[in-house]
């Protein structure tokens, strides 16, 4: 339902005001009177213009004089087919840095981070200079669903792992070509949960040559954490509280510079989808029994993440970004729309409440929606307003407003990132 009492149509959220970092003219697909606000300005980031990958010349200007021609015969090679080994050659790179308004040349390490969740595995290959500066190479997500059937079964789906395995191959091919120096893979909730997980850390080391890290809920929450924090402008104010909303686990962090407090729930959108959500749309005793399931999940939670404290409620990943891109009413999906935009709390709640309750058909005519996010983006809108509400109450209950959500497409990538640069 809006704030106004009226529900939005369906495919649509409601109408209100949503401030965005400040531009020259309004985005497609946002209606008329929308605020627009420095929200999100990155301190120590520079990622390229609305593409996940620098151009072939871009890339070649970034290396040293030397390395020139070798790197232009590889930039014209296909990014995606075929499996290389990581034996190219590797060095630190140098590019402009970015304190001293580009006259000056800086130390650079070209990392490569894989973050491999229930649903999707993502890549980053970025150069990351001495001052925590990160600037994007390449930034990828495909859902390979690594995760399916695990909440009931256990294991690692063969075919799951297989087809997981096999975008790392290509995700290793990308690595090769563009040179990386240091490598980290780290693996959450699906890995932590499977009694095979082993075939799949084998697998892994086989096609990289490195050994991935299948981390804790807790590590999983303070790279999530580093990696919001990183780009978090001064216009937000601290101590923020970082959800990030994943397939598996959705985690809880508090903190300003660092982590005060975290904590990692078994809820996330696949495995509310496959325990609860199994109808189209869910029934009312369905999302009652879902909704029970993330509640008692946040009672514990709370023992560890002092919720009402947050000043900035931050949201990541995919169904976070996904609910704002429905807010938004974006007509495709906009990376530089979503990232940094602050939504009244009522606006994110009723985004939720649609998707939620909208068929499935209608959900994968979104423009903005990932055919592979269609089946469990209900669960993780679901998941998504029940944390809202809870900060929100918390806060309220010491006096205080939560009055927007802040998000970010700043997550545990750019935390993985950072730390294979700190290695």
């Amino acid at each position: 339902m809006c704030s106004s009492g009226t529900r939005s149509r369906p495919g649509r959220a409601c109408s209100r005001s949503v401030t965005r970092r400040s531009r020259s003219s309004q985005r497609p697909g946002r209606g008329p009177g929308t605020a627009a606000t420095a929200d999100l300005r990155p301190r120590r980031r520079r990622p390229p213009s609305r593409s996940t990958e620098l151009s072939p010349c871009a890339q070649v200007a970034a290396r040293p004089k030397g390395t020139a021609g070798a790197d232009a015969g590889r930039a014209r090679r296909s990014l995606c087919l075929g499996a290389a080994a990581l034996s190219a050659p590797r060095d630190v790179v140098r590019v402009p840095a970015l304190s001293d308004g580009g006259g000056r040349m800086s130390d650079v390490t070209r990392v490569a981070a894989i973050d491999c969740g229930t649903n999707s595995i993502r890549l980053l290959v970025a150069d990351v200079a001495s001052d925590g500066t990160l600037t994007d190479l390449v930034r990828r997500m495909e859902v390979v669903r690594l995760g399916a059937g695990v909440d009931r079964t256990g294991v690692l789906d063969p075919v799951a792992l297989a087809r997981t395995l096999e975008m790392t191959r290509d995700y290793a091919a990308t690595i090769a070509r563009l040179g990386a120096e240091r490598v980290r893979f780290v693996a959450t909730s699906a890995t932590r949960d499977a009694r095979n997980r082993q075939e799949f850390v084998d697998g892994v080391r086989e096609i990289l040559g490195v050994e991935p890290e299948v981390v804790a809920g807790a590590e999983e929450a303070r790279l999530s954490f580093s990696g919001a924090t990183s780009v978090i402008g001064d216009g937000h104010e601290a101590p923020y509280v970082v959800v990030d909303l994943g397939g598996g686990s959705t985690e809880l962090v508090l903190g300003t510079e660092v982590p005060a407090g975290e904590f990692s729930m078994d809820v996330g959108c696949v495995r509310m989808t496959e325990r609860h959500l199994v109808s189209d749309p869910p029934t009312a005793e369905q999302v009652a029994a879902a909704r029970a399931d993330v509640r008692a999940a946040l009672d514990v939670a709370e023992a560890h993440v002092d919720l009402g404290a947050a000043r900035t409620l931050v949201g990541l990943a995919g169904t976070v970004t996904t609910v704002t891109a429905h807010a938004l009413r974006l007509p495709a999906y906009d990376r530089d729309a979503i990232n940094g935009a602050v939504l009244p709390v009522d606006v994110v709640l009723a985004a939720c409440e649609d998707l939620l309750t909208m068929p499935r058909e209608e959900r994968a005519a979104l423009g903005f929606m990932h055919p592979g996010r269609v089946d469990v983006i209900a669960a993780g809108a679901l998941v998504w307003s029940e944390v809202v509400a809870r900060v929100a109450q918390r806060v309220a209950e010491r006096g205080g407003v939560l009055a927007d959500v802040l998000t970010s497409e700043h997550d545990i990538l750019d935390g993985i990132a950072l730390s294979a640069a700190r290695a």
